[in-house]
């Protein structure tokens, strides 16, 4: 992107945020302001346009504007337009936006227990029909009451990306070609931790900053999902994917919790169900395109690596402790890592 781009988008994200900012308190400010101002609802996240994901939240935010009447003017910002993924995590939390989306592992440090159903510490989640016993039953309204109780966001939904697996300048086939490159991962402790118990060089860096980090030489590898890697066209500068299918990432709807609130009570039913809605055919369409992804970026000329099952096996071998290291943050965590492994 280019240097008058970049000011671009960071002058759009100073007006948004110095708009945001002034609107603070029309969410809560009582049913009158509701009858005479319209609600303004910022979605912003980090996807990529075009992803299953962006386009899920585009749609979401035409059927609250419809739906409401027009009440809630519902605007969305993908591709991290107003900011980093743990910038937009953060601006969820103190209410500038009022919608993000992000994996339950970002609150490690402030909820461990939920961090789990984030795919933490990897190879937790065996299949997608395993995701969706957790995050749809029981397990899944409890995390979204941690989640409401110690970070102030109600996880309305899930969303997804569908499972990870690693992109790389050079082939890694086995565990022993891990040694050495450095892979990018979240600026998060657990999946610093889970690169190097298989013997990478795990290297914390912003999501944005990913592709420039490939093309200079600061990373030789990220993991990610199929449609990030396309969207995104890491692989550009990166042409080895291995298929290791080793972290599930399910994208927690995020909403602010005290501007959902202060909503009408028609109007709060609208949030929770018309995302409920959306989201569940994201998960489809997400599911049901996830091939075709692949498809294409061996057509951009990916070469792919299948991991065997005794290849697999000695990942998950090396990372085994992890559920022991991890579950040991509280016994919380530990009996929800019990709970999401036997469900």
């Amino acid at each position: 992107m280019s240097k008058q781009g970049d000011r671009n988008i960071t002058e759009r994200r100073r007006v948004v945020l110095r708009a945001a900012a002034g609107a603070l308190v029309l969410p809560w400010a009582g049913g009158t302001a509701f009858a005479q101002q319209k609600i303004i609802c910022r979605i912003a996240h980090s996807e990529a346009v075009g992803s299953p994901l962006s386009d899920a939240f585009e749609k979401w935010a035409g059927i609250l504007r419809e739906r409401s009447g027009g009440r809630i003017d519902a605007q969305h910002f993908p591709a991290s337009q107003l900011g980093s993924y743990t910038q937009l995590i953060e601006q969820s939390r103190i209410g500038t936006i009022q919608v993000t989306t992000g994996g339950p592992d970002t609150e490690e440090a402030v909820a461990p227990e939920i961090a789990a159903a984030g795919g933490a510490p990897g190879f937790i989640y065996r299949d997608e029909a395993h995701v969706d016993r957790v995050l749809l039953g029981p397990i899944g309204e409890e995390i979204s009451a941690i989640a409401r109780r110690k970070t102030g966001v109600e996880f309305v939904t899930y969303g997804e990306v569908g499972f990870r697996h690693l992109l790389s300048k050079r082939p890694v086939p086995r565990m022993e070609d891990l040694k050495g490159p450095k892979i990018r991962t979240p600026e998060l402790r657990i999946w610093v931790d889970f690169w190097r118990k298989l013997g990478a060089n795990p290297t914390p860096l912003p999501y944005a900053e990913q592709y420039s980090a490939l093309s200079t030489g600061v990373i030789d590898g990220l993991e990610a999902d199929f449609f990030s890697i396309r969207g995104f066209k890491w692989f550009e500068q990166a042409k080895n994917l291995t298929l290791t299918y080793h972290w599930f990432l399910p994208k927690a709807v995020r909403v602010n919790a005290k501007w959902l609130d202060g909503l009408p009570p028609d109007l709060q039913k609208l949030v929770r169900d018309s995302a409920r809605e959306v989201f569940a055919e994201q998960r489809t369409t997400n599911r049901a395109k996830a091939d075709a992804a692949l498809a294409d970026l061996q057509k951009s000329g990916v070469t792919v690596y299948r991991l065997n099952d005794a290849e697999k096996q000695r990942w998950m071998a090396a990372t085994q402790s992890l559920f022991d290291e991890f579950g040991a943050k509280s016994p919380e965590t530990k009996a929800m890592i019990a709970r999401i492994r036997a469900a």
